[in-house]
């Protein structure tokens, strides 16, 4: 029969038990299942631990869970207001861009010193050391941009429509030239060609050919085209602001009334209808229904 040897550092020597003996052959089998009880009892005892466990830690694990979707929920609002910020940037950007534009139209009408309106240039800055840095909110930092760009907007456009009217003032001022060739007589007394005697000329001859253009001295409104007694066939276009200008002894009109016509627009042909004696061009401008020396408005004069 085997022997049994139970070993323990409670025990000076090895207990060896021989089975050979009724008596041992129970001692050993009571060790046994005292044995295999104590084993059941640690795995239940362990079992009941771990499931205490598991439910002290549930709280813990939904409350990171909780925390997960907060982190989540944070990066995704902190996407969007990076993206309406984005937006709010490129608005700024073209509103920037419109302004530019402008400010360089207007530079270029007022003959403004260049880069004047320049809004992607940084300003100069300065001031005191030691100035206590404030935290910025950019929001904030952005709406004050907006501001300041709807009023730089706002005084653009005012100043714009200033200087157009400025510049449609001068384009319906009489400024060029009706006519080629050269001024054959002048404003003021002189013989009458027909007889002789003195007489008060009241505009300007440009000598021509017949058929050459006549083109309008400034932008205006045909507020006369026709036939009138001793001019023969005539244009009288209004400037507006009391200023008119008269074409007469023309050979052929061809601006009716009510034609808006531009500075430099065909308004007719030399020829020698009327009282004339030949070919040319009378001209005169006329200031609140006086007529007035036309020389005094005339750009160029060919002579």
């Amino acid at each position: 029969m085997p022997n049994i040897i139970v070993v323990s550092r409670h025990l000076r020597s090895p207990l060896t038990l021989n089975l050979e003996s009724a008596r041992n052959r129970w001692l050993a089998a009571g060790a046994g299942a005292v044995l295999l009880l104590a084993a059941a009892g640690a795995g239940a005892l362990a079992t009941h631990w771990s499931a205490r466990s598991d439910a002290a830690l549930d709280p813990l694990r939904a409350e990171l869970a909780a925390s997960r979707e907060a982190v989540v929920a944070a990066r995704a609002e902190a996407q969007r207001e990076v993206n309406a910020m984005a937006v709010r940037l490129s608005e700024l950007q073209a509103q920037a861009n419109r302004l530019n534009a402008l400010g360089h139209r207007l530079t270029e009408m007022g003959q403004l010193k260049d880069g004047e309106f320049d809004f992607s240039e940084r300003p100069a800055m300065g001031g005191p050391e030691g100035a206590e840095a404030m935290p910025q909110d950019l929001g904030a930092t952005l709406g004050r941009v907006e501001a300041q760009f709807a009023r730089a907007q706002a005084q653009l456009d005012v100043l714009g429509a200033l200087i157009e009217g400025e510049e449609m003032a001068k384009a319906a001022r009489p400024s060029r030239a009706p006519a080629p060739g050269y001024i054959s007589s002048g404003f003021g007394l002189r013989a009458d060609p027909f007889t002789g005697g003195r007489a008060h000329h009241f505009g300007v001859d440009f000598d021509a050919n017949y058929g050459d253009p006549i083109t309008a001295a400034a932008d205006g409104i045909v507020s006369f085209a026709g036939v009138k007694s001793g001019y023969g066939y005539t244009v009288v276009v209004d400037h507006g602001d009391g200023y008119q200008t008269l074409y007469a002894h023309n050979q052929r009109n061809v601006v009716r009334a009510g034609d808006v016509v531009r500075a430099g627009q065909k308004l007719a042909t030399v020829g020698s209808s009327g009282r004339s004696t030949g070919a040319h061009l009378h001209f005169e401008v006329h200031v609140n229904g006086r007529p007035v020396n036309p020389m005094a408005y005339l750009e160029r004069i060919r002579g």
